[in-house]
């Protein structure tokens, strides 16, 4: 197999996320379900911005994120996703750059505005997201260079893509491509909401060995398998051939599950719980940046921990400390 470019290259929506911290009643006062994460329009988008407080403002977007991780973690990371050739754009592009990942997808000149999160952080940590999706939805298959894909070791796809039909073809190409080329092909569920609208999909991807490794966290496996306890949903997934499948449990650390071995690893200490946003991102982005090292499964998971223990002590999807510093102070270098 060809030496590989890049480690890990993400596919997904390219979103500016505008985080505020908040109160339950705003949420109320909005009819706002706390924790989810729900679809909006421009004028929806619009209307929040105006209500919500002083709002921190990065760029985001969940494979994004597990991308800005796997970079800070000292792999190679790439990330191919839609922005328009406007101020928000342009910021989201100089951000991930910045970040020292490779961005080289061409932005739309006409259409919607680069996409939007508005992320309400509740005082308990929990994140209720509002999204305007925009630009990003127009990823198509004409985004995808089969040259970036055969050059990279992990094609790390967002659930959140299987959306918009363009996306979607979008996803299959860049799966096909990889297994062409002899790399591997990772899926993240994205959200239980997103598991509901596809299952049956999703199910497909897993048996028809499109995806070889699985990451979600606990709300979406039980969604996936529609299994009412944890345990139940990862006996069903250990029965799929030949998938390495990891299971985030928030405090209770994480699953790796092959057909083969079941394995708990636990979580990092923190001193305080500010904002799971991105939580589930950075731990995909440890994990892989633990495979591109050929560290075992228990490493791997480990370093996932310690990227996810990092993200939810501030505000904000994106490292605030050097991850690959703090992964040698914790033996993981």
């Amino acid at each position: 197999m060809a030496h590989a470019q890049y480690d890990v290259l993400a596919l997904g929506n390219a979103i500016v996320d505008v985080i505020a911290r908040t109160e339950d009643d705003f949420l109320l006062a909005h009819n706002l379900e706390k924790g989810s994460m729900r679809l909006i329009g421009e004028p929806e988008a619009e209307t929040l911005y105006k209500a919500m407080g002083p709002a921190h403002i990065v760029s985001g977007g969940s494979a994004a994120n597990t991308a800005v991780g796997v970079a800070s973690l000292g792999a190679r990371a790439a990330f191919i996703g839609k922005v328009k050739d406007d101020e928000v754009g342009h910021l989201f592009t100089h951000d991930i750059r910045a970040a020292g990942v490779g961005f080289d997808s061409s932005p739309a000149l006409g259409g919607p505005a680069t996409a939007r999160s508005f992320i309400l952080v509740t005082p308990d940590g929990e994140r209720t997201m509002n999204t305007y999706l925009g630009a990003c939805q127009n990823l198509t298959v004409l985004d995808i260079d089969e040259a970036q894909i055969a050059a990279s070791s992990i094609v790390y796809l967002e659930g959140y893509l299987w959306d918009p039909p363009a996306a979607k073809d979008a996803f299959r190409k860049a799966a096909a491509a990889a297994h062409k080329h002899g790399r591997k092909v990772a899926l993240t569920l994205s959200d239980s909401f997103c598991v509901d609208r596809w299952r049956d999909e999703f199910i497909d991807l897993i048996r028809t060995g499109t995806i070889d490794i699985l990451f979600a966290n606990e709300h979406e496996l039980r969604a996936l398998y529609v299994a009412a306890r944890t345990e139940d949903a990862i006996e069903a997934l250990r029965a799929e051939n030949g998938l390495l499948a990891v299971i985030t449990r928030s405090e209770q650390g994480s699953v790796v599950v092959t057909r083969e071995e079941t394995l708990a690893v636990p979580v990092f200490p923190i001193n305080e719980l500010i904002d799971t946003t991105g939580a589930g991102d950075l731990f995909a982005a440890g994990f892989m940046a633990g495979l591109a090292q050929d560290k075992s499964y228990r490493d791997c998971a480990r370093l996932g921990a310690l990227a996810a223990a990092e993200i939810i002590q501030h505000l904000g999807a994106r490292p605030e400390k050097d991850l690959a510093a703090l992964a040698a102070e914790n033996g993981l270098a």
